[in-house]
């Protein structure tokens, strides 16, 4: 049975107090959006129709990158989130399959979550909505059920106190056949407190028509909705906490795991060794036997078997650190692709580079890329020695087996096996340190 996805993103998000749009903020450097369509792909989806409303255009402009296949549709006024998924109609006016609508400001919401809900549409309900039982129900809609069966869903302001003391709450979360979905939408009342077309409102429909309705059951954690920028705090922390904890299940060693900081995509390969204070941002592969040691920030970069990055480094991105290479002590590498063995081991600066296998990089190195306005390639073969304190003033070319003398301003390309020395030669001039010391203190102290 095919699913498409209907993902409500068009809340204001008042209480965030920002002019960005609430699913648009960020845990584990992507947005909460992209936590949702990223669990929901595991339903592979025919479609997916995303409801924007406030921000809408930077939501559309953000799916370019999150969710390119998905269809953006606009809801202009805000009268429920009943009238939100009708918004997704006209898209889905030819698809004959289920609908699962999700928001886009739930991320924590599983897989495993929704492939129980997918089976029990399969079992044969006509109707899943997702509930959660909860210890301090406080304003969560209450589902109302008979033994297994859901007989409907009562919005907290609208119940009566009988239905207020159910502690079996509603997610918001549901899927039913997208044609019967829509048609249901259009018979709900608008005769309640908030004058809203309700989504919760198609339960009762479903069942006052004969339709089978059932709730499966998930981890009220799962179902932490964001609102407020603690909702975002204590969201991020969580997201931190299962990364670690299924990063130390996957095999990979985490010295001081509450120190290290995961993004959404990070991957790290088994008997890789992260050391404390490391900051993953988006777009990391870390393979088997990596270590990256403590202090380091890597974004955008993939680290081969064997290397060691850090301490204190920055891999920025297009960093491609192949087997066995060493990134030492305060070295940044950015766009710059290191051959086996190659190694940058302190206090420099590798950028739109290649850098030859088993290539020795000195310290205080750095390649000049920029010319104010455009960037240039350093190239530099293999075994080379670059002197400590070497500039490389790209475009440049350093041959296998050269070697660049320390200090040196290389300006032109070194051929294999040469050696480049582009230093100003040295003048020892006999006492000038003493009268330039004396001739110093005579100012100083007529000041």
């Amino acid at each position: 049975m095919s699913a498409a996805l209907i993902v409500l993103a068009a809340g204001q998000g008042s209480r965030m107090l920002s002019d960005r749009p609430k699913v648009l903020h960020e845990i584990g450097n992507a947005p909460m959006l992209a936590h949702a369509l990223g669990t929901a792909d595991a339903l592979a989806p025919e479609r997916t129709v995303v409801v924007v409303g406030h921000g809408g255009e930077a939501v559309a402009d953000a799916l370019t990158a999150i969710a390119p296949e998905a269809d953006v549709v606009w809801q202009k006024e805000q009268l429920g989130t009943g009238h939100a998924v009708l918004q997704a109609r006209a898209a889905l006016d030819k698809f004959d399959g289920d609908a699962f609508v999700l928001f886009g400001d739930t991320p924590f919401i599983t897989a495993e979550t929704l492939a129980r809900m997918d089976t029990a549409r399969k079992d044969g309900a006509d109707l899943v909505v997702l509930g959660f039982e909860s210890d301090d129900p406080a304003r969560y809609g209450r589902l109302v059920t008979d033994g297994d069966a859901l007989l409907k869903i009562v919005e907290w302001k609208d119940a009566t106190e009988t239905e207020r003391a159910i502690r079996l709450c509603n997610s918001g979360l549901m899927c039913m056949p997208a044609k019967m979905l829509f048609e249901l939408l259009e018979r709900v009342d608008t005769g309640n407190a908030a004058g809203e077309v309700y989504l919760t409102d198609v339960a009762g429909l479903a069942v006052a028509r004969g339709l089978t309705a059932k709730v499966v059951l998930c981890a009220e954690a799962e179902t932490q909705g964001i609102n407020t920028r603690a909702d975002l705090a204590a969201a991020e922390a969580a997201f931190q906490t299962q990364s670690r904890v299924r990063a130390l299940e996957a095999g990979v060693t985490l010295v001081a795991p509450d120190t290290v900081h995961f993004s959404l995509d990070t991957h790290l390969g088994r008997d890789s060794h992260v050391e404390p204070y490391v900051v993953f941002g988006p777009g990391v592969t870390v393979e088997s036997g990596a270590t990256i040691r403590a202090f380091s920030h890597l974004e955008g970069a993939h680290v081969s078997n064997g290397a060691v990055v850090g301490p204190y480094a920055r891999l920025r991105p297009g960093a491609e650190l192949a087997e066995g290479v060493r990134v030492g002590n305060f070295v940044e590498v950015k766009n710059a692709q290191v051959a086996e063995g190659a190694k940058i081991n302190h206090l420099s600066y590798v950028g739109d580079a290649s850098i030859g296998r088993a290539t020795n990089i000195g310290a205080g190195t750095i390649t000049c890329n920029y010319d104010g306005v455009m960037k240039h390639r350093t190239e530099i073969g293999a075994r080379v020695f670059i002197g400590s304190n070497t500039m490389l003033v790209a475009p440049i070319t350093v041959g296998d087996d050269a070697m660049t003398a320390t200090g040196t301003v290389v300006t032109r390309d070194v051929p294999a096996t040469a050696m480049a020395i582009g230093r100003a030669p040295q003048e020892n001039k006999q006492g000038l340190a003493t009268r330039l010391f004396e001739r110093l203190r005579a100012i100083k102290k007529k000041k």
